[in-house]
């Protein structure tokens, strides 16, 4: 998985209550398949975090109202998007993490799974250690701690 940035246009839709755009086929095969991405960048130049999934068939992006409004977009309006996969993600991390979170599949898919607020916790954590004993001791805990989260999905 890489943190490529991609550039596309989309059309804002509405459904009911909800907005949305229907992402490009092209995200998956650039960020790798998943159910899910969590994503930061732009929308027709503004700042924007969110979180594409599957509907039925098509990877949208939800866009709440109020963010559209606030920032002077409207529905069925067609706008540039800027967005890469928000990190951090296994390729950015030190070394040792990212060989020991990868030796176990199903920590690595469930690290991939959650958001990176959850990521960042793990990490600061195995940080904050003072010694290299420790070090290693947290990033085990942490690698045990993400297989045991995945197997009780």
């Amino acid at each position: 998985m890489n943190n490529q940035s991609l550039r596309f246009s989309a059309l804002i839709v509405r459904h009911g209550s909800r907005c949305w755009a229907v992402l490009p086929d092209e995200l998956p095969q650039s960020w790798g398949e998943k159910p899910h991405y969590y994503l930061a960048g732009e929308i027709a130049g503004c700042p924007f975090r969110g979180r594409a999934e599957r509907k039925e068939r098509e990877l949208v992006l939800p866009i709440g109202a109020t963010w559209l409004k606030d920032n002077g977009i409207e529905p069925n309006q067609s706008v540039e998007f800027y967005l890469r996969l928000e990190g951090p993600l296994l390729d950015e991390l030190a070394t040792d993490i990212r060989e020991a979170i990868q030796a176990d599949s199903d920590a690595q898919e469930f690290f991939e799974s959650i958001a990176p607020f959850y990521r960042k916790g793990y990490l600061r954590w195995i940080e904050s250690a003072r010694t290299p004993n420790t070090r290693a001791k947290r990033i085990a805990e942490t690698v045990q701690c993400l297989h045991n989260r995945q197997l009780q999905r």
